[in-house]
């Protein structure tokens, strides 16, 4: 009887406990979602567009000048032209030649208005302290000074105006090739040339290159 009872409390108890399901102690009610979304895939044209912007190099901006502006200037006062370039340099050899030039003329003038004033003197007979202390001269040689200087004078007016018109040629094409200097594709440097058959020995010279 014992045994049997046993028996039976063994089956009940198999019973009960396959009819429990088991249930976890801690229950996730919700899910963790991410706080950004995802982007949307850019097109593929977009995306290359963006990577050659990204690594292109930078350009620099090129600074323009004005050739006109720049002659104007340079007729209106020799040098200016230059300042007006960022020539700074040029300024002083500019004012030199120019100087150099008019004051060889302004004396030769003056030279020549003394031999003038001699000349017509010893022709007509007037009294002149240089021809009281030089009796020996004569039209002749008064005549041919006075023309030397006269020749003199004008060689130095022509240089000088040939000074100013390069001045201001020199600014119209400096303002013209600034951009080409600023310009970082274009380089204008010395450089060395060798020659391939080793015939003559290495020279200077300018090297200019593009980069497109």
């Amino acid at each position: 009887m014992k045994n049997l009872l046993f028996t039976f409390f063994i089956l009940l108890s198999g019973l009960v406990f396959s009819q429990t399901n088991p249930r976890d102690t801690v229950r996730l009610e919700h899910y963790a979602t991410d706080s950004i979304p995802a982007a949307k895939p850019q097109a593929s044209a977009e995306v290359i567009k963006e990577i050659e912007k990204a690594n292109a190099p930078a350009k620099l901006k090129v600074k323009k000048l004005n050739p006109t502006k720049a002659g104007l200037y340079s007729a209106v006062l020799p040098g200016l032209g230059q300042f007006y370039n960022k020539k700074y340099w040029k300024i002083p050899i500019v004012w030199g030649a120019v100087g150099t030039g008019a004051g060889i003329a302004i004396w030769n003038q003056n030279q020549y208005e003394k031999y003038r004033e001699y000349y017509i003197a010893k022709l007509n007979g007037a009294p002149n302290d240089f021809l009281t202390r030089n009796p020996t001269l004569d039209a002749t040689a008064l005549g041919n000074a006075q023309d030397r200087v006269k020749r003199q004078r004008d060689y130095a007016i022509a240089i000088t105006g040939l000074i100013y018109i390069l001045g201001i040629v020199d600014a119209v094409v400096d303002a013209h090739l600034y951009e080409g200097r600023k310009d970082p594709d274009l380089t204008f440097a010395p450089a060395v040339i060798y020659d391939d058959y080793n015939v003559s020995p290495p020279k200077t010279g300018l090297a200019l290159s593009f980069r497109f």
